[in-house]
C-alpha cells in the first residue's frame, strides 16, 4: 500500500478504472428454502418430515420489503448470482475506493495555512450547524 500522496492517487486512480469494469449487478442472496405443498395426506405434512426438494430464491430488498425471486431454470440462477457477485465486487471496490480517499484527505497538504478562526466567525459556523438538517 502506497503511503506518498503521488502513490496515493495513483491507487485511487486505479481503483476507479477497475469499477468503470463492473458488469451487471444487483443485491441480494440466494438460499434454499425447504417447502411444504399444503397437501394434508402427503410426507411433508408428517412432524419431522424435511419436505420436499428445497427451492432456490433470490431474497432481497425493495423498498424496505423482502422480495423472494424463483428460478424457473439453472441458467437463470447461474445469471443471477453472477450479478451477485458483480455487487461484492462494487462494495469491495468502493470500501477500497473511501479508505484510500480518507489517507489522501490527511496526507492533502492545505491550500493556506495562514487564517485563524476569529470569535464571529466561529459564531456563524455554529449557529449555521444548528440551522442545517441532520445528516
Amino acid at each position: 500500500m502506497p503511503n506518498s500522496l503521488l502513490g496515493l492517487e495513483a491507487e485511487r486512480s486505479k481503483i476507479l478504472r477497475q469499477l468503470t469494469t463492473l458488469g451487471d449487478l444487483r443485491t441480494g442472496s440466494i438460499c434454499a428454502v425447504p417447502r411444504r405443498c399444503g397437501k394434508p395426506t402427503c410426507h411433508c405434512a408428517k412432524p419431522n418430515d424435511p419436505g420436499h426438494d428445497p427451492q432456490i430464491r433470490l431474497t432481497r430488498k425493495v423498498d424496505g420489503r423482502t422480495v423472494a425471486e424463483s428460478f424457473p431454470s439453472p441458467s437463470v440462477w447461474r445469471k443471477a448470482q453472477a450479478e451477485i457477485d458483480e455487487y461484492h465486487r462494487f462494495q469491495k471496490l468502493s470500501a477500497e475506493l473511501i479508505a484510500i480517499n480518507e489517507k489522501i484527505c490527511v496526507q492533502r497538504p492545505l491550500e493556506s495555512d495562514s487564517d485563524a478562526w476569529t470569535p464571529e466567525g466561529k459564531k456563524r459556523l455554529l449557529r449555521s450547524l444548528k440551522r442545517s438538517p441532520a445528516r
